[in-house]
């Protein structure tokens, strides 16, 4: 098994995105093996840098790099030899299981969807994250920011991608789903949200338990929310802010301490033909390490073709 990661990719590349693929070198099993992606030299260099052997992993050479600010869908057509695209065209190829990067978010979204492309029958991909539960437990969100705003039949699906996430990646056994709503009600909520309810509720395809509120979204109802990508990323970047605001304040326990989005590594894109992992753009190596084992994690779940068998 073969794990590509963009070493060019992030704010503090590439010596961060190497240390982050040193550490969790050292915590995979013996048959998953790296595959940096980026510039040959630079990357030769910073092993030297940081006193390690290059043939403990392989290096694609990829001479260019989609930068944080540039466009997302023009750079990826416009750079073939950067490592995103490169990594990319070796998911699609098969000559690597996974591909992950801290590099520019969109050109990792047009990338999914133009080279490894979404499964048929999927209607939108999207992007999940973790929700630490006060119980100890995980459950998780979706959409976070790709789909703003979304049709009955699209929140629907997410359904169906969250409850197989957490079944195969989580080990959650029937994971109870649920929509995020301005109320318990069914009658509660905007229209799009009244008919996914509608939708969900006579669902066979997971277990639908309602909606739940944003003082739910931490507590043991469900192991899925649903909501478009618009209410998502507010709920994420508030999160976050929370996080951070507790850092500062020395208020940390152990679990706001779970809140660290360094424990996670990244977000999953659910729905296409490969497993693809964005990380966070500051992310640290600890951040690239967790990044680079959620792929183990997702590979070995074998999530694509459980999706595709999910919608035939």
């Amino acid at each position: 098994m073969k794990i590509g990661i963009d070493i060019m990719g992030g704010d503090f590349a590439p010596s961060v995105t190497v240390a982050g693929s040193v550490l969790a070198k050292k915590e995979l099993p013996a048959e998953y093996k790296i595959v940096m992606i980026g510039d040959q030299a630079i990357i030769k260099a910073e092993l030297v840098a940081q006193k390690i052997s290059e043939t403990e992993f392989e290096i694609v050479h990829a001479p260019d790099i989609i930068g944080m600010g540039e466009h997302p869908a023009k750079a990826f057509k416009q750079k073939p030899d950067s490592s995103i695209n490169t990594g990319f065209q070796l998911l699609k190829e098969g000559k690597i299981n996974a591909f992950a990067s801290a590099g520019n978010s969109g050109a990792m979204l047009v990338g999914s969807m133009y080279t490894v492309k979404t499964i048929p029958g999927i209607i939108r991909p999207t992007v999940a994250t973790v929700l630490p539960k006060e119980s100890g437990g995980v459950g998780l969100l979706l959409d976070v920011g790709i789909n703003a705003d979304c049709k009955p039949d699209v929140l629907y699906q997410f359904g169906i991608l969250g409850s197989l996430y957490c079944e195969h990646v989580h080990k959650i056994e029937n994971p109870k789903v649920a929509l995020l709503n301005i109320g318990e009600e069914p009658e509660k909520g905007n229209l799009v949200v009244q008919a996914a309810h509608n939708m969900m509720k006579e669902s066979k395809d997971f277990n639908f338990v309602g909606n739940v509120e944003g003082r739910e979204i931490f507590a043991d109802k469900t192991d899925v929310i649903v909501c478009e990508g618009f209410t998502g990323n507010v709920v994420l970047k508030i999160a976050e802010a929370f996080y951070t605001i507790m850092h500062k304040r020395k208020l940390l326990d152990d679990y706001f301490g779970r809140f660290n989005y360094e424990n996670y590594g990244g977000l999953p894109i659910l729905g296409i033909n490969g497993c693809v992992i964005i990380g966070h753009g500051i992310s640290n190596n600890i951040a690239i390490k967790n990044m680079v084992l959620l792929c183990k994690d997702v590979v070995q779940a074998d999530l694509a073709s459980k999706i595709k068998q999910a919608f035939q």
